[in-house]
């Protein structure tokens, strides 16, 4: 097994996947690892719509803008899209109220989710990319998700055709503070 610090820093964004597919197998360790990931009082507030259908693929496609997201043609090329959606009013709450400053807490449970998908996908040789910016809402009436939920983020997952260097990182003393900020 590759030591986690290396699959953490080898971890990269993919945005060309190979026509190549992903095994049920494959699919089903990333998913294993989706139900391993913390959550706020365990509450698993996650749930993960696998998509290969290229017609489902081009139509939440249709929902990025036109413009500024380069992971646009990922959505479509990846041979299997992970739609992120989470049940609200659940993650960060106590009897229905609100519990932190922040409020709903399922923005974090997806978060951590969403870092196992990548790690697990990278060590299986796979590559993702985490895409955010795109009409949420007309994304989720192509998958479906009913009342009470959202669609988070979507992740397309597939064989790396190109990988790039490692962006440049601040230094750990650049943003570590001791006692105090």
């Amino acid at each position: 097994m590759t030591d986690l610090i290396e699959i953490i820093k080898g971890r990269r964004s993919i945005r060309k996947y190979e026509d190549r597919d992903v095994s049920e197998e494959v699919l089903n360790q990333i998913l294993e690892a989706v139900r391993w990931a913390p959550s706020w009082t365990n509450c698993q507030c996650w749930e993960v719509v696998v998509i290969r259908d290229p017609a489902i693929k081009e139509q939440i496609q249709a929902a990025f803008p036109p413009k500024g997201n380069p992971a646009i043609k990922a959505i479509v090329q990846a041979p299997v899209l992970l739609a992120l959606c989470a049940k609200t009013k659940v993650s960060g709450y106590y009897k229905d109220l609100a519990t932190t400053k922040f409020g709903e807490w399922m923005m974090y449970d997806l978060g951590l989710a969403t870092q196992n998908i990548c790690l697990m996908a990278h060590d299986l040789g796979l590559g993702t990319v985490i895409a955010g910016l795109f009409d949420h809402d007309r994304a989720r009436e192509v998958i479906q998700v009913p009342e009470g939920y959202e669609l988070v983020t979507l992740i397309p997952l597939g064989y790396p055709a190109k990988t790039g260097s490692a962006p440049k990182r601040r230094e750990v003393s650049e943003f570590t503070h001791q006692e105090r900020f």
